[in-house]
């Protein structure tokens, strides 16, 4: 392990942390950037194991709120349902995502064409629904019913395919089915920790033979800067979206997807 494999690992980490909570793909990201820089990590599991400091970075900005729930849930009902809620909405993926694991690592994460059409095609759904005149029934987290939660969750599922964005998915998914857009965006980040966390576990299950002290420490390396660049997201991410709604974000992605197909075609 190089000097060059820590920096590698430091900047995909910072890009992890950047892009996890904004509707862009931070796996096709990451994937995308680690092939033009070089980097390869075993069982492509840096790439979803660094996900664990966006969480923890979850944990820190809503820290309070977090601690509430978790105080108040043996006597209030509203407590018990907002984490009901959030469960059910991570269902979905739960099991799509045991099932299907090994075709997403092994298949979709080692086709780069899939991950920048996606990125493409994300990014012209995101922009038209951004600006379609939507009339939001749903402003509180707390108060979105179990049926919302549930749909949310199997928008969720198509970010399986790498480039397709987990929070865009659930973005997508939420404000077509009534949410405004801050409480969109707020529920992809509840919905993210038992989402991140699961994927975390099942994929430190399937390849704990594999990985050494190396991989572990560019794992490290990448985990610590995502959650240093993921806390300044989180914070800052709902005030951004109430503004200006999620068009930047669609022609990011456009641009990004774009680049990517004319350097891969460059390339072959």
């Amino acid at each position: 392990m190089g000097e060059q494999t820590i920096i590698g690992a430091l900047l995909l980490g910072l890009l992890e942390g950047l892009t996890e909570f904004i509707p862009v793909s931070s796996t096709g990201h990451l994937l995308l950037a680690g092939r033009a820089i070089g980097f390869s990590s075993t069982g492509n599991s840096f790439e979803v194991l660094i996900q664990v400091g966006a969480i923890l970075a979850i944990l820190t900005v809503y820290f309070h709120r977090l601690w509430w729930l978790a105080r108040s849930l043996p006597t209030s009902d509203e407590s018990r349902r907002f984490v009901a809620i959030v469960l059910l909405g991570f269902l979905p993926a739960a099991g799509i995502g045991f099932l299907a694991h090994d075709f997403i690592k092994t298949v979709l994460f080692e086709t780069p064409v899939v991950i920048c059409v996606s990125l493409i095609v994300g990014g012209f759904i995101l922009l038209w629904v951004d600006r379609m005149a939507l009339t939001p029934r749903y402003t509180d987290v707390a108060q979105f019913p179990a049926s919302l939660a549930l749909k949310i969750g199997f928008f969720q599922c198509l970010a399986m395919v790498p480039g397709t964005s987990r929070s865009g998915a659930t973005i997508v998914g939420a404000l077509l089915n009534g949410a405004d857009k801050r409480s969109a965006a707020e529920f992809s980040f509840f919905l993210a920790m038992p989402t991140m966390a699961g994927a975390f576990t099942l994929d430190l299950i399937k390849n704990r033979d594999i990985l050494n002290a190396d991989d572990f420490t560019i794992i490290a390396v990448g985990f610590l800067a995502a959650f240093v660049s993921a806390v300044v997201v989180v914070r800052s991410l709902l005030d951004f979206v109430s503004r200006h709604g999620y068009a930047p974000f669609a022609y990011w992605r456009i641009f990004v997807g774009t680049v990517g197909l004319a350097a891969l075609w460059w390339a072959a």
